[in-house]
């Protein structure tokens, strides 16, 4: 591959995902850490992106900034769909989960509003909409209450307090971003303390997040990957990353957009 349709695909990553990271490109494009990092310097001379430390982000992002709803909706869809379907396998007739707010947990929605007799508990506004409209007999839905943000998600110490009184067999949580360091992120404060309450409703968290997520580190931690049960992503999800997910105590469940059968990496694959 030329120089110049190297750094075409880095632009495009960054753009398409809002930020990359330099081990990601070196795995995907096969070349050298220093040809990835020239790469960038020059894109980031002829502003095109913004290099940070471990990679480059798109051209105004920042850890604070909070894309609206619609907006990720478009993102990565094929992979959400899949995530989505692949975790909703985990939800039986009768169970009581959460559903945190994101564009993944919205696509998860749609497919678990057909389990009849399941008790959602969830602060995300189209989420309570879609199941409110086409939920499946018995379904009852809880939504928190609170002060809505760009996200569509309700939060702030009205949906904290309506938390700590629920219970939850299973948390199925949207994130911002992964990061071996950061753990789980966003970039809203009052998202993450709420975000935080929901985690301490359930017995267990499995995160719905596409790759694109892993290296994105917002404002503030949700929560350590250590306190991470299971993690479903999909086929981009490099093997560092993995491995990273793995080692903190996590499950990793990778979702094919073509099939809908699980291919499970455990702890120690690559």
């Amino acid at each position: 591959m030329l120089a110049s349709q190297r750094r075409t695909t880095i632009l495009g990553l960054v753009e398409e995902s809002g930020a990359v990271r330099v081990s990601e490109l070196v795995e995907q494009l096969g070349v050298s850490d220093m040809t990835v990092r020239r790469d960038i310097e020059q894109l980031a001379g002829e502003g095109l992106v913004e290099r940070v430390h471990g990679g480059a982000l798109a051209v105004g992002s920042r850890s604070s900034e909070e894309p609206g709803f619609t907006v990720k909706s478009g993102l990565m869809h094929a992979q959400k769909v899949a995530i989505a379907e692949t975790a909703a396998q985990l939800v039986e007739p009768g169970a009581a989960i959460g559903i945190s707010a994101g564009t993944t947990t919205f696509e998860f929605a749609r497919v678990v509003c057909s389990v009849p007799d399941l008790t959602v508990v969830t602060n995300s506004v189209p989420v309570a909409q879609l199941l409110h409209e086409s939920g499946a007999p018995g379904q009852t839905v809880v939504l928190t209450g609170g002060v809505r943000t760009p996200s569509d998600a309700l939060v702030g110490p009205v949906a904290v307090t309506a938390l700590r009184m629920l219970h939850v067999d299973r948390l199925f949580l949207g994130v911002h971003g992964m990061d071996a360091r950061a753990g789980l992120t966003t970039p809203n404060l009052v998202e993450a303390e709420t975000n935080r309450a929901m985690v301490e409703t359930s017995r267990q968290v499995c995160v719905l997040a596409d790759h694109t997520k892993w290296g994105t580190v917002g404002l503030s931690t949700i929560i350590p990957l250590s306190s991470v049960d299971l993690v479903v992503s999909d086929e981009g999800l490099g093997s560092r990353a993995r491995t990273a997910l793995s080692e903190a105590g996590a499950e990793v469940t990778i979702a094919h957009p073509s099939r809908t059968r699980l291919d499970r990496s455990r702890r120690g694959n690559p």
